[in-house]
C-alpha cells in the first residue's frame, strides 16, 4: 500500500508541472489583458515622465510579453517570488502570513461539512420512504439554493448582530497579543506557546466563517451519500450477509458504509479544491486576513506580482488536495491497489 501510494503521488507531481506552466502562462497573459496600467498605479502623485519610465523599466513591464514570462518563471525557480507594487514588501512574505489562515479555514470548514454531511446522509437513508426523509430533502434543497457569501451575511446579522452570540470581524479579539511564530499556523502556535487565549478567540472567530463555508458542503454530501447507500445495499454481497444473520446495522457500518463512501470522497476532494476558491468572498465578509483578502487587496490595486503568485498558490492547492483525496480513495478501494 505505502509503495502504491508513493508511486500514485510521484504520478500526480510529474502531472502538476505542465498543468501549473499553462495556468501560470494563463494568468499572466490575461493579466497584461486588463486595460489597467500598473506602474501608475504604483506611483506617488506628481511624478515625472522619467520616474514613470525608470518604474516600468524596474518592473521589466517595458519588455515583451514573452520575456516577462520568462523573467518571471526565472525567479521563481530561484526562489525569487518577486516584490508586491502596492505593499512594497516580498510577495514571499505576505503570502506565508496569509495561507495560514486560509488552510486552517479551509480544513475546519471541511471537517465540519464532512461530518454533518455523513451524519446528515445516514439520517436520510435511515429514514427513507419517512416523512422524514423528505423534510431533510426539502432542507438540503433551500440550503444549497443559497450561496455561501449569503450566508455569510445572514449569520453576521442574526449571531452577530442582532443576538450578539459571536465575533465577525478579524481573527483575533483586540484585546489578544499575536503568540510567537513557530509555525505560521495560529492555532498550532497558541498550543506550542502555551496560549489558551489566543486559541480561545481564534476558535470563536472561526466559528461563523466555518458555518458558512461548510453549510454548503454537506447537503451535497448527505444526497450523495444516501443515493450511494441506497444503491449498494442491492447489491448480492448485502443479499448474503442478510442470509448469513448478520444485522442491519453491522451490514450497513461494516459493509456498505465502505463501498457507500468512495464517491462521497470523490466529492470531498472536488469540493475541497472550490472551497479555496469560495474563501475569497467569505474572507471579505468577515475580514478575515487571509489568502482570499490578500488577492482581492492586490487585484484592487492591480498588484500584478502579488496577483501571479497567489492565482498559481491556489492552483497548487487544488492540485494538492486532489492528490491526497487520490490516496484515500486509494486506500479505501481495495480494487484499485490491485488494479
Amino acid at each position: 500500500m505505502g509503495r502504491i501510494a508513493l508511486e500514485l503521488l510521484l504520478r500526480r507531481i510529474i502531472l502538476a508541472i505542465p498543468i501549473l506552466i499553462c495556468v501560470s502562462a494563463l494568468i499572466f497573459i490575461l493579466l497584461r489583458l486588463v486595460p489597467a496600467d500598473p506602474v501608475a498605479m504604483s506611483l506617488p502623485p506628481g511624478s515625472s515622465q522619467a520616474d514613470y519610465e525608470a518604474m516600468k523599466q524596474a518592473l521589466g513591464l517595458d519588455r515583451s510579453i514573452p520575456e516577462q514570462y520568462w523573467i518571471w518563471i526565472s525567479s521563481l525557480l530561484r526562489g525569487d517570488f518577486g516584490t508586491s507594487v502596492f505593499f512594497r514588501r516580498p510577495v514571499i512574505d505576505l503570502v506565508a502570513t496569509a495561507l495560514p489562515a486560509t488552510v486552517e479555514l479551509v480544513v475546519f470548514s471541511l471537517i465540519v461539512g464532512t461530518l454533518l454531511g455523513i451524519g446528515g446522509g445516514m439520517l436520510m437513508f435511515a429514514w427513507r420512504g419517512t416523512i422524514g426523509e423528505q423534510v431533510l430533502d426539502l432542507g438540503t434543497t433551500a440550503i444549497m439554493a443559497v450561496p455561501e457569501f449569503l450566508w455569510a451575511i445572514l449569520l453576521i446579522l442574526f449571531l452577530g448582530v442582532a443576538v450578539p452570540l459571536l465575533p465577525f470581524i478579524g481573527r483575533l479579539d483586540p484585546s489578544v497579543s499575536l503568540p510567537p511564530s513557530v509555525t505560521g499556523f495560529l492555532l498550532l502556535d497558541s498550543i506550542m506557546t502555551g496560549r489558551p487565549d489566543v486559541l480561545g478567540s481564534a476558535l470563536t472567530h472561526m466559528v461563523l466563517p466555518v458555518i458558512a463555508l461548510s453549510i454548503g458542503l454537506a447537503p451535497l454530501i448527505m444526497r450523495v451519500l444516501r443515493s450511494s447507500l441506497i444503491e449498494t445495499i442491492m447489491e448480492d454481497y448485502i443479499t448474503q450477509a442478510r442470509l448469513r444473520g448478520i444485522s442491519e446495522r453491522q451490514i450497513i457500518l461494516h459493509h456498505a458504509l465502505k463501498n457507500a463512501a468512495l464517491p462521497t470522497i470523490s466529492l470531498i476532494g472536488v469540493q475541497g479544491g472550490f472551497m479555496f476558491g469560495g474563501t475569497v468572498l467569505v474572507e471579505m465578509i468577515f475580514a478575515y486576513p487571509g489568502l482570499g483578502n490578500l488577492m482581492v487587496d492586490a487585484v484592487r490595486n492591480h498588484d500584478l506580482p502579488v496577483v501571479q503568485v497567489v492565482g498559481l498558490v491556489y492552483c497548487v492547492l487544488v492540485l494538492a488536495i486532489n492528490a491526497i483525496v487520490d490516496v484515500i480513495y486509494l486506500a479505501a478501494n481495495p480494487k484499485l491497489r490491485m488494479a
